[in-house]
């Protein structure tokens, strides 16, 4: 039976199409790895790409992408809206089919350990991957991003897990993880306001208060004249796409403001739109059986 585990490098370019392609190749070349979908979004100047694959399929397109990544990214030059450490800012691994979160805790060490070796970097483990509990939230390890990470990591507490103990000179730093799956999903407003839209991210995150497993941030979409809550679901099965969307709309009620919209960021479980539909449809009694991709996917 075949063993999958998901993983979505995110990497610190989103503007040059041609490092893009060049970044992504060894994920189309590699038998083993499937290549769902990679987005790359100018004014977060961020690509992300969601994988399916075995154990080293995975490990060693992941670390040819990253190498690739490393000598085409600059971090002295980098500059975007969405929080970044390094080129390769964040690798979380997944486990899928056939595989419990201790073989993805696995995977992300032995990914983590050649890597440093391999690009002299330093790296951070995070989530069910973290060696201590004050570095399972990747936002307290980013904390300070690449230009504050230059004094940050010299600190004891802040030694990384595997690798030197200084910055690479270009690419930083790297966070590698192994965790449940994530939805990236963000909510434009009607207005260029960063101040409304940092208030709102404060209001419905979990770490002020908020919503319990939502880490939200404001961010300006400076090619579209708008800002946007993004918003990061740890946990969709305990909170719900509909319960953040809701939430933002009463808070931007507040500031006389409306939603212009809002997109999902590279792939979901189907169950976190279920709930969804669900709850603005006012189904009863629905159950995933009675989607008819489900049923035909029952015996493969």
């Amino acid at each position: 039976m075949a063993k999958l585990f998901e993983c979505i490098p995110n990497f610190s370019e989103g503007r040059d199409s041609d490092k893009i392609e060049k970044i992504v190749e060894p994920f189309h070349k590699d038998g083993e790895v499937k290549l769902l979908d990679y987005s790359a979004d100018k004014d977060h100047n961020r690509l992300v790409v969601t994988l399916l694959g075995g154990y080293d399929g995975l490990k060693y397109s992941v670390i040819e992408a990253m190498d690739i990544a490393i000598e085409l990214i600059d971090m002295n030059k980098h500059k975007g809206e969405h929080p970044r450490m390094g080129a390769v800012d964040v690798v979380p691994f997944t486990p899928v089919k056939n595989v419990e979160m201790k073989d993805a805790v696995k995977l992300a060490n032995e990914v983590a350990e050649k890597a440093a070796a391999k690009f002299n970097l330093p790296i951070y483990l995070y989530e069910e991957a973290a060696k201590t509990v004050k570095r399972k939230n990747l936002a307290d390890i980013r904390r300070g991003e690449y230009e504050g990470f230059k004094d940050k990591i010299k600190k004891e507490k802040w030694k990384p897990d595997y690798g030197p103990t200084k910055l690479h000179k270009t690419a930083g730093a790297t966070v590698i993880g192994a965790r449940m799956p994530l939805v990236a999903f963000n909510i434009n407003l009607a207005t260029s306001d960063i101040q409304t839209a940092n208030k709102i991210a404060k209001k419905i995150r979990n770490s002020n208060g908020g919503l319990r497993y939502v880490k939200a941030i404001g961010v300006s979409l400076k090619e579209k004249d708008i800002v946007q809550v993004s918003i990061n679901m740890t946990d969709y099965t305990q909170t719900s796409l509909y319960q953040s969307f809701e939430m933002v709309k009463f808070e931007a009620k507040r500031y006389g403001v409306n939603i212009s919209g809002s997109e999902i960021i590279g792939l979901l479980p189907a169950k976190a739109l279920f709930d969804s539909a669900e709850y603005y449809l006012r189904l009863k009694d629905f159950k995933e059986e009675q989607v008819m991709e489900n049923r035909l996917l029952e015996d493969l």
